[in-house]
């Protein structure tokens, strides 16, 4: 009993001893903690390449798309493609009933031949017999004068009376008309005469009435007018069309163009020929070149956007009518800028932007004076030096001249491969990499990797 009583009081003494240093050394660490402050993890000033751009989203479009309807009413009788499939120029898309209008061109074709018979009897007939019936009507003519001249001859003489020489000169009047009128039917029949050219005007007309039923009759089959994809189809067999209905639409094969959605603000960044990089939604790892080439002068006053169109050089078979599309777009390059992380900045919509340097062990209210930002980045022109240490803006309620022991963290090297910008609705513009701050959305930077 004495030795356990004995070990009992050591290790109260012991247990003592070790209380008291732990008071001893929380004493310490908060005599510590109030006299140089608590740890902070705060970013350094850094210099580095900056890139700035502007990210928005949109569709993939061709320039034009052709709406394909009938020029004529009829049942559809048949539809030999789909939705979607590639077509040559002239390929048949769709096929109406034409057993009316084939009917209208034999018909048709029957009165040009009818015509055409006409033409040839005025040529082959008419003329003939009105050229022989001028020249026995000329012959008549000339024996009926010379019987008139004889008649007023023996008249003079006595030797016939009145009643014979009124007779000869009846005679001569009725010879001489048919003469005229045998001369009129041989010139109507020449080749400057009504009746030819009556006979060439109706062959013409015949002809023109086919060639206007035959249109109608190839109005039935409707083709494609260009190579390109069927992006929509209205239209089914039996179905019952009219002319302004639109049946089909072709986008045509060729140039492609994404039409995306800018934030007014950023007008003055943008200018034709600058270079994109662009992405489909659906495929957001396989980048493609695009170039800006038109800038719509007007604005949406709803959206507070513009519409941009970019050309696609070399466009990836993947690529789709109405993909949705991220488009980041290089504006602006610094190749020696002074970096900050955006999420260190105060009041960044505002005028007199700010932040919390740590100058002695305290912090500092220090203004800066903003260049581009993004990338979770952001290029600081005046106010700040490389190296300079900076509190963040975001976590624990800090105030200017708290004593702060700063902890170095490690800003991002690079802006990843950058987040939407906006929307084809809204058209917003995003930044490359961690979101700025509010008020900065619209541009974006992203510092080179390395710097």
């Amino acid at each position: 009993m004495p030795i356990r009583d004995a070990l009992s009081k050591v290790k109260q003494h012991w247990l003592a001893a070790a209380l008291a240093v732990a008071a001893l050394l929380g004493a310490a660490y908060a005599a510590r903690a109030l006299l140089f402050g608590a740890e902070l993890k705060v970013y350094p000033v850094e210099r580095r390449e900056l890139l700035q751009t502007v990210v928005a989203s949109g569709r993939v479009e061709t320039p034009l798309r052709i709406e394909i309807g009938s020029q004529v009413t009829g049942a559809v009788a048949a539809i030999p493609v789909a939705e979607g499939q590639a077509v040559k120029a002239g390929q048949v898309l769709i096929e109406l009933d034409h057993g009316e209008a084939a009917a209208a061109v034999e018909q048709a074709r029957a009165a040009v031949g009818q015509a055409s018979a006409r033409l040839q009897q005025v040529r082959d007939v008419g003329l003939p017999v009105a050229q022989q019936a001028r020249r026995q009507a000329d012959a008549n003519l000339f024996t009926v004068r010379r019987q008139f001249a004889r008649s007023k001859e023996l008249f003079a003489r006595g030797f016939v009376g009145q009643a014979a020489l009124d007779e000869a000169e009846r005679n001569l009047q009725v010879a001489d008309s048919e003469a005229a009128s045998a001369r009129l039917q041989a010139r109507s029949m020449g080749d400057q005469g009504s009746d030819l050219l009556m006979a060439q005007a109706a062959l013409a007309q015949s002809r023109a009435a086919l060639r206007l039923v035959e249109a109608r009759l190839g109005y039935t089959t409707i083709t494609a007018p260009a190579d390109g994809v069927l992006i929509a189809r209205a239209a089914e067999r039996g179905d019952v069309v009219q002319p302004g209905k639109v049946l089909m639409v072709l986008s045509p094969a060729g140039r492609t163009q994404l039409v995306v959605q800018i934030d007014e603000k950023n007008i003055a960044l943008l200018h034709l020929g600058q270079a994109a990089l662009a992405s489909a939604d659906a495929y957001p790892a396989r980048r493609f070149g695009a170039v800006l080439a038109y800038v719509n002068p007007a604005v949406d006053p709803q959206r507070g956007s513009l519409e941009v169109k970019f050309d696609v050089p070399r466009p990836p078979p993947y690529l789709r009518q109405d993909m949705t599309v991220s488009v980041d777009v290089e504006v602006a390059r610094r190749p020696n800028a002074v970096v900050l992380p955006t999420e260190t900045l105060h009041d960044t919509a505002g005028s007199s932007p700010w932040v919390l340097k740590v100058a002695g062990g305290r912090l500092r209210r220090q203004p800066v004076k903003l260049g581009a930002s993004g990338g979770g980045n952001t290029e600081i022109v005046a106010g700040l030096q490389p190296g300079d240490l900076v509190a963040p803006a975001a976590g624990a309620a800090l105030a200017e001249g708290t004593r702060v022991r700063p902890v170095t963290a490690v800003a991002a090297a690079n802006g990843g491969n950058g987040g939407d910008g906006g929307n084809g609705s809204n058209g917003a513009n995003g930044m490359r990499g961690a979101p700025a701050a509010a008020g900065r959305a619209g541009n974006s930077a992203a510092p080179a990797a390395g710097g």
